[in-house]
């Protein structure tokens, strides 16, 4: 049985590269994503949410959350990180969909309710919308099933200051609250996501399997991985928020310790994670983890994410043979005429390789119409 999980997201790089994961794994079903800010704004991370489970293809609630956290004032965006609008320098676009009108609290209390034990929730940002549903609703951590958030560390030290993790650090008061909540909470952080290391060469492979999303996620990884030299860290970005994914549905991967854990919420050491210091229950946290088995899972996870659905269910690939058969606008892309191909990956190819300006690649929808064929195509493709 395939587990209901509600992905808590402000994308962001990794985060895109965890919810493509959820979208491909054939154990996860993916019931909803909530938003709050981070990597982004809340505005960007709804934004992003949407345009991701447009291109994975699944039909999901996107539901706006915190814009500020719990009692600090708000933070700016980890622009330096994922770039201004959250995918590196892959420019803005609008979805198709729209975001919930029900808050990101309001949705959790309510899918817990209506579905008691039955919902994983992976919070893999601040923890601001997890807190606001635990204070909302006394029942919401014995309705949930499990919390598995990403962030924090007990002995790796921080990523954003030397004792803090980034999304404990946002928000360190709505880290403080959930692990303090009684619920069943697992910690996946720096002590694990540091040791999980995905090089350039990975995302080649991810390209190559997955061409559509897999092409996306790589083209977002140019960005990422400039990041992380610049910091001086050659060997690849850490998977953070896909450990957290994984390790709701293969924990078996982990290694982890059960202790109770409260996090500091000021001075230099805001945002540290330690050893509670009061009689609160403990959670599960993660210290080990089988690094080679994590990133293997996620890049053949990856490899599955379906191309097809990209084109219509039952479309074969059309070939059109007018050298001038459609005009083609791509938002700010040039008007292009030529003899076109699509194949069955979907991505759109132009056998007169030189026609318009240099190679760009962009996630658009666009709705194409033909004397013999006629359909909507949403994707991610190369246009020459």
């Amino acid at each position: 049985m395939s587990m209901k999980l509600i992905i808590d997201t402000d994308p962001g790089i990794d985060d895109a590269m965890a919810i493509f994961y959820a979208a491909a794994a054939p154990d996860i079903e993916l019931v909803g994503l909530t938003t709050v800010f981070g990597n982004v704004t809340t505005d960007i991370a709804t934004r992003n949410a949407l345009r991701l489970a447009e291109a994975a293809r699944v039909d999901i609630p996107v539901a706006p959350g915190a814009t500020k956290p719990h009692t600090l004032p708000p933070f700016p965006p980890t622009s330096r990180v994922h770039g201004d609008e959250g995918f590196g320098d892959i420019p803005a676009a609008t979805p198709q969909g729209r975001a919930l009108n029900e808050n990101a609290a309001d949705f959790l209390c309510r899918m817990a309710r209506t579905q008691p034990g039955e919902i994983t929730l992976c919070a893999i940002g601040p923890m601001t919308n997890v807190a606001a549903a635990l204070e909302r609703d006394p029942e919401f951590a014995r309705n949930i099933k499990q919390i598995v958030m990403m962030g924090g560390s007990l002995e790796e030290g921080g990523n954003i200051t030397p004792h803090a993790e980034a999304n404990f650090y946002h928000d360190p008061h709505a880290a403080d609250i959930v692990c303090a909540s009684g619920a069943d909470v697992v910690m996946v952080g720096l002590d694990v996501t540091h040791q999980i290391l995905c090089t350039a060469a990975d995302f080649d492979t991810i390209a190559a399997n997955a061409p559509e999303l897999g092409g996306m996620l790589h083209d977002m990884s140019d960005f990422y991985l400039d990041f992380y030299q610049s910091v001086g860290k050659f060997d690849g970005c850490s998977l953070h928020d896909p450990a957290a994914v994984i390790a709701c549905t293969h924990p078996q991967l982990f290694e982890m310790r059960t202790t109770a854990v409260e996090v500091v919420c000021d001075g230099d050491a805001s945002g540290q994670s330690i050893p509670a210091t009061d009689n609160r229950a403990p959670i599960r946290v993660c210290m080990g983890v089988d690094s080679d088995a994590v990133k293997a899972l996620f890049i053949d996870r990856l490899a599955t994410l379906r191309e097809t659905a990209i084109r219509p269910p039952g479309a074969a690939c059309h070939k059109i043979l007018q050298p001038t058969l459609f005009p083609l606008v791509l938002g700010p892309l040039p008007l292009i005429n030529a003899s076109t191909e699509l194949w069955p990956s979907g991505r759109r190819r132009s056998p007169a390789k030189g026609v318009g300006e240099e190679s760009s690649r962009g996630f658009e929808s666009l709705r194409l119409r033909h004397p013999h064929i006629s359909f909507d195509y949403v994707g991610w493709r190369e246009v020459w």
